[in-house]
């Protein structure tokens, strides 16, 4: 069996969910297409997909599998284009889309220094708190903060984002400082407006009843403080927070550089919950175009480093 070829032919079967869509694609019979399966699955000991006349669904097997050879063939890729891009300058157009806040801050700032280095790509960034469709709207790569929803793109995590409630030291002195979660609902907070998508309000992780905070018997929960100021607009609360009007729950990613001057001071961070991450995200594809691929490195690049938090304007 050749296991990359199966492995390719079980991602693109798993994507078009359709063994005869697959094989038109690859341009042989879909019963080579299943043969190829059998043999994976044969090889493997697990069914990976539930075949009927109508539908063809993944096992819970195949979900996991499916991740991992996304990133398998992802990484292939990358070696190939490695070794064949050779001493070739990258070039061609490059389309990019993150968050208006995040992309303000660690994104737009990183684009002329990209484009310095590879003179010969052309980049246009699109900056927007809405979910865009890669495929659809015709964009390389999108840069996204927090938990990523199942879906057939390829991510990379390139560093953890977690999220702090930060003051100012002048607030801190005036109004005191919460020792435990449930001491915010006594201080002026600055919260996200009802109408903006932060549902479940801001998230701690605590010890359950009668347990250390260090040991694994932990749980998040999640608390909706209040204050006399609450504005839709994140930027908002940050400029308000700094400004010393509350205490305010911010991404690592927008705070680090205030905590390191001293600006901001970080409150009950032995309670903050697990990080999520920042990725790249991008259309599973055989060969990843080289500009693409160097625009992932070097995001990673900054992004991998403790330092570049810290010194970010």
């Amino acid at each position: 069996m050749d296991k990359l070829k199966a492995f390719e032919s079980f991602v693109s079967v798993a994507l078009k969910g359709s063994l005869t869509a697959a094989a038109k694609a690859e341009g042989v019979a879909p019963a080579i297409m299943g043969r190829r399966l059998d043999s994976l699955e044969a090889h493997l000991g697990v069914k990976l997909l539930v075949r009927t006349t109508r539908r063809i669904t993944l096992t819970h097997e195949g979900t996991a599998f499916l991740e991992d050879c996304q990133r398998l063939l992802a990484d292939v890729a990358n070696a190939e284009a490695s070794v064949s891009a050779g001493g070739l300058k990258a070039s061609g157009h490059l389309r990019i889309t993150a968050p208006a806040g995040f992309g303000r801050r660690h994104v737009a700032p990183l684009v002329p220094k990209f484009h310095s280095m590879h003179p010969d790509v052309t980049v246009s960034l699109n900056l927007s708190d809405r979910v865009v469709d890669l495929a659809a709207e015709g964009f390389d790569c999108a840069v996204r903060v927090g938990d990523l929803p199942d879906s057939s793109l390829v991510s990379v995590r390139m560093a953890d984002n977690r999220r702090l409630c930060v003051a100012t030291p002048e607030f801190l002195k005036r109004y005191g400082t919460p020792k435990v979660p449930s001491d915010l609902m006594r201080f002026r907070c600055l919260t996200l407006s009802s109408d903006a998508s932060q549902t479940r309000g801001w998230a701690f992780r605590v010890p359950v009843t009668g347990k250390l905070l260090d040991s694994q018997t932990h749980e998040v929960i999640h608390l909706r403080p209040s204050g006399p100021m609450d504005c839709s607009d994140g930027q908002v609360l940050h400029d308000w927070c700094l400004a010393g009007h509350g205490i305010a729950w911010r991404s690592t990613w927008e705070v680090e550089s205030e905590i390191s001057s001293g600006q901001l001071v970080p409150v009950l961070e032995e309670f903050a919950a697990p990080p999520n991450g920042i990725y790249a995200v991008f259309s599973q594809r055989k060969h990843l175009p080289l500009r693409l691929r160097l625009w992932i490195d070097f995001l990673k690049d900054h992004y991998g480093h403790a330092s570049y938090w810290s010194s970010a304007a």
